[in-house]
């Protein structure tokens, strides 16, 4: 089982991540359009922001690390798989785990149409409601459709990932969306960070059960649940609720649905499929998150396979979990200070770290040793985790906020799809059932699929490049460029409608 609020990431950011503003595992944006200076109005000066932002955005940071603090959840395919459960691997494999996906997708819509249209808010508390209900459901169930039912409110809390990483941006004027965005992401990962420690530590030192570990972290969700309620309700949201952002005779709410930013965001998404950049960073979301997530869903059923830590209580779980989340903070961190020129090695760049996955995924798909397949896994995170933010920047930095929301909303659904299809036929019984080594072989092999045609790309890309340039056609879009915002020449941008620009 895997956290369900860093997406990696996750994801954060969905991973770390803002799942539908940032990634799994969470990640920084850079509004850019048009509708956010409409929106500021004359006054630019951080002195007119409300004196109680600073609190709430403080207040909801607070909640992002007591939300995360769930000492058993690492261990909980050793809990299922032990004789206080005593469910076997093909259950936990072929049966339990593939409701999460199939929840997840059936879910993911309607969460991030309420999470707007609500206000986030509630949507945090059915968040909480879900995570206690999980852990009343692993500790007080006994059945196989028990657990199901478990894997049906994770699909839930997974989904409403979204409401965390849009929530903040709606208490904070657009130039502090950046330093908010590094708060919540941070206020995450410490939190995920010291679950996983304390849960270790309570089992390896103390001599904790499972079971107590479960009470444990029903408790602090119970208490997670309580701060939910006590979220200030924000005013405004990004599609749904514009008109309450600013009153005044110049402003009005959409008269239609027809009219709605939603709707005509929508219909712009077909100018930000022919911008090249953003077309390839959306592709690698889609597909790399979703053989990601895979990873993660069933990691823990492998780790018990080669070790057996529900025989012996030396599962080292939380360790681990801790140990790649501080290596994927370091990752992504890393990447703030890569400078490549984009247009021309992006493909190259993707293709030499999925190849390297790919490796990692072998390497644990047929090793017997677990410490191998632990370090594999905490690489296999720390990669994914070095280019979140990569294409985070390279998709975000030239749209606006909205179209930037629902550009990484629609590539997650496409990514929830594409997850739930490969569930279907690899690992629900119904379709293959394939046991968990064999999973991971398939995994290999789809990350191997997208080596060849990443470097079959990065190939046509230099090709074309280094042609163009014997041939005096050389043009100034290979300049190396950090990961830091960036201004837009007006000569390079194709103008969108609604103020929306995007890179050419």
């Amino acid at each position: 089982m895997v956290d369900t609020m860093t997406g990696d990431d996750d994801d954060d950011v969905r991973d770390a991540d803002r799942d539908l503003m940032k990634d799994a595992d969470g990640d920084v944006m850079k509004p850019t359009g048009k509708p956010e200076d409409e929106e500021k109005g004359p006054s630019q000066t951080p002195a007119t922001e409300p004196p109680t932002w600073g609190w709430s955005v403080i207040f909801l940071c607070f909640y992002g690390f007591m939300f995360q603090q769930k000492p058993g959840e690492p261990f909980i395919t050793p809990y299922l798989l032990s004789s206080t459960k005593n469910f076997t691997r093909d259950q936990i494999t072929n049966e339990v785990t593939p409701v999460l996906a199939y929840s997840n997708m059936a879910v993911l819509v309607p969460v991030f149409l309420l999470t707007d249209l609500l206000r986030y808010k509630p949507v945090l508390i059915l968040q909480s409601l879900s995570n206690v209900a999980i852990w009343l459901l692993l500790l007080l169930g006994s059945s196989l459709l028990e657990m199901q039912f478990m894997e049906f409110f994770y699909g839930i809390s997974m989904a409403a990932r979204v409401a965390y990483s849009s929530y903040i941006f709606s208490l904070v004027r657009p130039e502090l969306y950046q330093r908010v965005a590094s708060l919540s992401r941070a206020s995450v990962l410490m939190g995920v960070f010291t679950s996983s420690v304390l849960g270790q530590l309570l089992l390896s030192a103390a001599g904790v059960s499972y079971i107590t570990l479960g009470w444990a972290s029903l408790g602090l969700v119970s208490f997670s649940l309580l701060l939910s309620l006590c979220l200030p309700w924000p005013k405004r949201s990004l599609f749904f609720n514009r008109h309450r952002q600013a009153k005044g005779p110049g402003t009005k709410p959409c008269s239609s649905w027809a009219e709605s930013t939603f709707v005509l965001m929508l219909k712009e998404l077909r100018s930000v499929v022919r911008v090249p950049s953003l077309r390839l960073w959306s592709l690698w979301w889609v597909f790399n998150s979703t053989g990601y997530y895979l990873v993660l869903f069933y990691v823990h059923v492998l780790w018990d396979k080669v070790f057996p830590a529900s025989e012996n209580q030396r599962a080292y779980n939380g360790g681990v979990e801790a140990a790649s989340t501080l290596l994927g903070a370091m990752t992504s961190f890393a990447a703030g200070f890569v400078k490549i020129r984009w247009n021309l090695w992006s493909e190259l760049m993707i293709g030499l770290i999925t190849a390297l996955q790919a490796g990692l995924l072998l390497l644990m798909g047929t090793t017997s040793n677990i410490w191998v397949c632990y370090v594999a896994y905490s690489f296999f995170r720390g990669f994914y985790q070095f280019l979140v933010p990569i294409a985070t920047f390279q998709i975000a930095s030239n749209l606006s906020k909205e179209m930037c929301a629902l550009v990484f909303g629609v590539n997650t659904l496409l990514g929830t799809i594409l997850k739930t299809f490969i569930t279907l036929i690899v690992s629900d019984k119904k379709g293959l059932g394939l046991a968990v080594h064999p999973q991971f072989l398939v995994y290999f092999f789809y990350f191997a699929l997208l080596t060849v045609v990443y470097l079959g790309a990065a190939a046509y890309v230099i090709t074309r490049h280094y042609r163009s340039q014997r041939g005096g056609g050389a043009t100034p879009e290979a300049t190396p460029t950090e990961l830091s915002p960036m201004e837009m020449d007006p000569g390079e941008t194709d103008c969108l409608a609604n103020g929306v620009e995007a890179k050419a």
